[in-house]
């Protein structure tokens, strides 16, 4: 067995810009070397200038790996992502491997043992001719492609180890020379850069993102609309941003605990009203104000509800503002994603911080109006009590009198009769006093007026306002449990076209006339979009939740070309019975 391993060159003076120090780095390594490496200079220039392209991070990662294996004439090729803590990796990124093997093998390394957590350990370029024989190796899982031909370089970012470009099996069966060494030392430096830059730009769309979503969480519950719908927007808002199984918003309980009050999820309706008892050590920390993160809720032993079982990480965050906890937010992923980084910690927390400082708002707003409408009350009875009655009291009595003075029976019995009115009426009056001078009950915002909030904070993240139009009295012909279920439609419609779409126009259409295909009488909902359509392969996921929902109320859920130029775009059909 030929074993080499060497330390990377010494780190350049703070300050030295990236592409200096790789350009000297360069230039360091080919000097004096051979006219074989010399002659394979354009195509590590080609391999660099490919590495710089795209901003996104794990394509860049992908393109590394790629990349990485063309210039090394290498089968395989991986990135290991050092985890926060520096002890494992957070994310692999093979070449080579295809999906179906990958998916024979199973959990991917997480490089705390063998000849990965090796390198992590003690990071420098390593050289193999036979990994099998090193005795740092832990062998390879069941359906494992075999191996031997090893090089290992490691990827610095800032300054700081990010993770190691791994190679293996040169395709002419050799070994991984010195010329590969060199070469594959340049392209980790430069992959540096590029890991640097896409770091950048996806934080920045990120922090976009999340900015993004407290906008339109705040226009939600500013809207003066239900409490309820609000919250639900809440719990929807936060599954997207933080990319998690679920958005799950409680409130304090009356007999203690926290009781889940809105859930954005594929089965919601199993965990929607469940009260988290007060014993719950995590009840008690939100309850505190404290954050709670768990990297695997199903074997965290502070959380006792059963509904953790099918989760993994975990966030779970207060709703406090001012002093007080107004309730909680939780976002959890599925068992074995990957766990949240610091990050997205720090977002999430500054998101439920806006949320609950929202909630704030719209309550005082909601104490404003309601003030509002009691003071008009008022105002209302005492004009009635002190102006209208007075004077209908005032015409009975002159009535009174005029009966008594005429002497025709007719007026003596019309004019008692007047009087007889005016009593009921004065009592009638006094009634509606009192019934205004009682706490209005909150009447639930009408189907048009849900709608309009939708369109109205989805214009926040597209950039423009969608079109809409109604057709027929919806408010009073689509039934409660119908029109939340056309509300979450549209919701899910709008987001898709937000984050799928690239759509420049997008028209609403709610139709509570229609007819459905076995003739019912029905409501019907049309989004449609001037995008780049539903892609070939493409998830479906969110198509499949409004088919079932539509299917749930004996309807049904379609979809077919937009309004763009040549039907480009997509038109999202739902419909439910009346």
């Amino acid at each position: 067995m030929s074993v080499q391993e060497s330390q990377e060159p010494p780190e350049s003076p703070p300050g030295t810009p990236d592409t200096l120090v790789a350009a000297t780095q360069a230039t360091r390594s080919l000097q004096g070397l051979s006219t074989e490496l010399t002659a394979r200079v354009p195509q590590l220039l080609e391999a660099m200038r490919s590495v710089g392209t795209g901003l996104e991070l794990h394509s860049t990662l992908d393109r590394i790996c790629e990349t990485a294996a063309e210039l090394a004439d290498a089968r395989y090729a991986a990135i290991g992502v050092v985890d926060v803590e520096g002890r494992g990796l957070s994310d692999f990124v093979t070449f080579g491997i295809d999906a179906e093997t990958a998916r024979k093998i199973g959990h991917r390394p997480d490089g705390k043992r063998g000849l990965l957590g090796a390198l992590i350990a003690h990071s420098g370029t390593v050289q193999l001719a036979d990994l099998t024989k090193d005795p740092r190796s832990a062998g390879f899982p069941p359906h494992h492609p075999p191996m031997k031909t090893f090089l290992g370089v490691p990827i610095r970012v800032q300054g700081e180890i990010f993770g190691n470009l791994y190679l293996a099996e040169k395709n002419d069966g050799g070994r991984f020379n010195d010329y590969d060494v060199h070469m594959v030392r340049v392209l980790a430096t430069e992959a540096g850069i590029a890991i640097g830059n896409a770091r950048l730009y996806e934080a920045a769309t990120q922090r976009e993102r999340w900015i993004d979503g407290s906008v339109a969480v705040t226009t939600a519950l500013l809207s003066g609309g239900d409490a309820d719908d609000a919250l639900a927007v809440v719990a929807e808002q936060a599954r997207r941003l933080a990319d998690s199984a679920a958005g799950i918003v409680l409130l304090p309980a009356e007999e203690g605990g926290m009781e889940i009050v809105a859930v954005s999820a594929d089965n919601p309706a199993t965990s929607l009203g469940l009260v988290i008892p007060a014993e719950s050590p995590v009840v008690a920390k939100l309850l505190r104000g404290e954050p709670v993160f768990a990297d695997d809720a199903a074997s965290d032993p502070r959380m006792i509800s059963p509904l953790t079982s099918q989760y993994g990480p975990c966030m779970m965050l207060p709703l406090h503002s001012g002093g007080r906890v107004l309730g909680a937010l939780v976002t959890p992923r599925g068992r074995g994603e990957r766990p949240f980084s610091e990050s997205e910690r720090t977002l999430a927390t500054q998101f439920a911080s806006q949320a609950a400082l929202a909630l704030m708002m719209a309550e005082a707003q909601r104490d404003r109006e309601r003030l509002a409408v009691f003071e008009d009350r008022d105002r209302i009875a005492r004009d009635l009590h002190d102006l209208v009655i007075q004077r209908l009291f005032a015409t009975g009595m002159m009535l009174e009198g005029a009966q008594r003075r005429s002497m025709v029976p007719e007026v003596v019995d019309g004019v008692g009769k007047a009087v007889d009115e005016l009593d009921v009426t004065i009592q009638e009056i006094r009634t509606a006093i009192f019934a205004l001078q009682q706490g209005p009950a909150e009447a639930p915002s009408g189907l048009r007026t849900r709608v309009l909030r939708e369109i109205n904070m989805a214009a926040v993240p597209l950039g423009f306002k969608p079109s809409h139009r109604f057709l027929g009295p919806v408010d009073t012909m689509v039934g409660e449990l119908v029109g939340k279920n056309l509300i979450a439609a549209l919701r899910e419609a709008l987001s898709n076209a937000f984050r799928h779409a690239e759509a420049s126009r997008i028209e609403v259409v709610v139709d509570c006339t229609a007819t459905l295909a076995d003739g019912r009488p029905g409501v019907r909902l049309e989004v449609a979009d001037d995008g780049v359509g539903i892609p070939e392969g493409g998830r479906r996921s969110g198509l499949r939740n409004l088919r079932r929902r539509a299917e749930s109320l004996g309807g049904s859920s379609s979809y077919g070309p937009g309004i763009g130029e040549e039907s480009t775009g997509t038109t999202l059909v739902w419909e439910a019975p009346l």
